[in-house]
């Protein structure tokens, strides 16, 4: 399996930006769609976006799409996470998740690989 580890999480007001990162180590990073992932308090685990294997397709939730960008260097073994324009719903722990497919769906379920998640709050 792949161990990742995100970081680059913290506070900021509303209207702000972030940038997370995932860093992968073990296994071959560019054999796994990545994802991201978030989880408030009190609520359900919750897609955010997701990458293929050569960062060329990209999907995103419908809450996020237009304000945040997933990417990813396979040259770094390290995945990213753009949030721009940040609401105070946008307030969780964000994850990032591995997945050894080819495609990529909007899905919770089925990674290979979790991190240990970085907090994410949006001040008001």
């Amino acid at each position: 399996q792949v161990q990742l580890v995100e970081s680059g999480g913290g506070l900021v007001q509303a209207g702000g930006s972030l940038r997370l990162s995932c860093a992968a180590s073990g296994r071959t990073f560019r054999n796994y769609a990545m994802d991201w992932l978030r989880q408030a308090p009190g609520k359900e685990r919750e897609f955010v976006a997701a990458i293929s294997r050569n960062g060329i397709s990209t999907i995103y939730a419908d809450s996020v799409k237009g304000r945040f960008t997933i990417s990813r260097d396979n040259a770094k073994n390290t995945l990213y996470l753009q949030m721009n324009s940040l609401e105070p719903d946008d307030t969780a722990t964000y994850y990032c998740a591995a997945k050894a497919t080819y495609t990529i769906v909007a899905s919770t379920t089925e990674y290979d690989s979790w991190g240990q998640g970085t907090q994410v709050t949006v001040s008001s």
